[in-house]
């Protein structure tokens, strides 16, 4: 008996339960080829009949005309919303998604010269054997067409950051507190060249992909058509999608690729979460001043606020994704015997994941094409206090064979502000040849900056050698 169709309120921005759907949806909407339930659904039918192509190729299914093979492997991209909701009706009567797919997959070739094969359709396979393959290939078509391209963006954006504020000196801090001086480039440099390590890492997994029936082991394909040798048939089908072949399953083909792809995100997203809260921190001391957008709203109260928001959202989620992403690695790394059902309704879940993640990429780049340095502000707070050229001089003193420069140096310095006149009064008494006091009497915040202009540039030349080798 089927069961009464329900009447569900539309799905706008204002009825959606979940924020992805509703207020983000613009932000994500190049996301729904790839994660959505369709998605799932026209992968599905994309596997079967590749399938269904490969049993004719090796003798199972009788040779397909060109026209025939040509509707087949289009059956998948180009499936209709209506015949999509075809396989929810057939799902909602016998509550099983694979059967009900392979089901309207028969419905969907009546009355072309495919009838006479549909009985080959999903043969000696398990429902797994479509879900892994399907999953995966969204995955990885979701991570290289979407969310490395929007990752590149940001690594992109820093690293033009990073060129243009290249000879800008500021203070550096270490435990919050005055440490020595570097440039804005160099510390933006130093988020690129992490993201971009990451993003390539996050490139390169290469997901693994099964086709051996109920337990692994080929029963029936072998029991049905002992001729053939079904390991290397599944080999090359699984190869043939752009996947590692796993030969040694359960009834699934155990997660440890993609939670290797998932802690590969939760990387990516840990390095994007500290850009965002450094940013956020150069904003709150004026380091960097944001692009005031005429009719925007900082507060309901306070008219002057100019707020951080595109970081502030980034932050809340990137860590939201973060924290999906935790969930599947501790879940999915544990399947109960040779299969339990736990699995299914967590790894629906993974659209969120990158969702999150993409709505935080594309924020943190906006917050960067907002805001622009503060250079005399920076300038000004660099050079109100030289005890930050300490460890310069104790250094210096050090190779000249002063005994114990550290404790002399510290005595100076040691919760102490100084300026320019009481610095150089303190150098010209240092007991060292004057060669020396002339180097350091030279030594301004603004100049004691190591190699910080040299690795600026040198990070930027590493971003663009893996950009060409990728």
């Amino acid at each position: 008996m089927e069961r009464e169709p329900k009447n569900y309120q539309e799905l706008t921005e204002l009825t959606a339960i979940s924020p992805l759907d509703g207020r983000y949806r613009e932000k994500v909407e190049d996301l729904a080829p790839f994660a959505s339930e369709m998605a799932l659904i026209k992968t599905r039918v994309e596997i079967e009949a590749r399938y269904l192509v490969a049993l004719s190729e090796v003798g199972l299914v009788r040779p397909l005309t060109d026209q025939e093979r040509g509707f087949l492997e289009t059956m998948g991209p180009k499936m209709t919303l209506a015949q999509a909701k075809r396989v929810k009706e057939i799902e909602a009567t016998i509550r099983h998604d694979v059967k009900a797919m392979e089901r309207a997959f028969r419905e969907f070739v009546v009355g072309t010269n495919l009838e006479d094969v549909t009985e080959m359709i999903h043969f000696g396979l398990t429902s797994e054997d479509v879900n892994n393959l399907s999953y995966r290939l969204m995955l990885e078509r979701a991570k290289r067409e979407i969310c490395i391209p929007a990752l590149d963006q940001v690594v992109d954006g820093l690293a033009d950051r990073a060129r243009q504020s290249k000879g800008i000196p500021m203070l550096a801090r270490t435990h919050g507190q005055p440490a020595v001086p570097t440039t804005l480039g160099k510390e933006i440099a130093n988020f690129a060249v992490r993201l971009n390590n990451q993003v390539r890492k996050l490139e390169n997994v290469r997901l693994t992909g099964k086709l051996n029936g109920a337990v692994g082991n080929y029963n029936a394909h072998v029991l049905a058509a002992p001729e053939l040798d079904w390991i290397a048939f599944s080999q090359k089908f699984v190869s043939g999608l752009g996947l590692e072949p796993n030969l040694y399953t359960t009834q699934i083909n155990s997660y440890d690729d993609m939670i290797e792809l998932f802690q590969a995100f939760q990387r990516v997203n840990g390095v994007l979460l500290n850009i965002d809260q450094d940013m956020w921190r150069y904003i709150s001391d004026d380091w960097f001043a944001q692009e005031v957008k005429k009719g925007e709203v900082g507060s309901s109260t306070m008219p002057q606020k100019v707020n951080p928001i595109d970081f502030e959202n980034s932050e809340g989620n990137v860590q939201l994704a973060n924290s999906l992403w935790e969930g599947m690695v501790r879940k999915l790394a544990v399947s109960r015997l040779q299969r339990d059902l736990s699995d299914s309704t967590t790894i629906r879940n993974v659209g969120l994941g990158l969702g999150y993640g993409l709505i935080a990429y594309r924020n943190t780049l906006a917050g960067l094409n907002r805001v622009h340095p503060n250079i005399e502000l920076m300038r000004g707070k660099l050079n109100e206090n030289w005890v930050i050229l300490t460890e310069g001089v104790q250094t210096v003193l050090r190779r000249a064979g002063e005994e114990d420069p550290y404790s002399l140096v510290a005595g100076l310095s040691r919760g102490q502000r100084i300026g320019q006149d009481e610095w150089q009064q303190w150098v010209s008494g240092l007991p060292v040849a004057e060669e020396i006091k002339v180097r350091l009497m030279k030594l301004t915040p603004e100049t004691y900056l190591g190699y910080a202009d040299k690795l600026t540039e040198m990070a930027l030349e590493e971003i663009a050698v893996s950009r060409q080798t990728k």
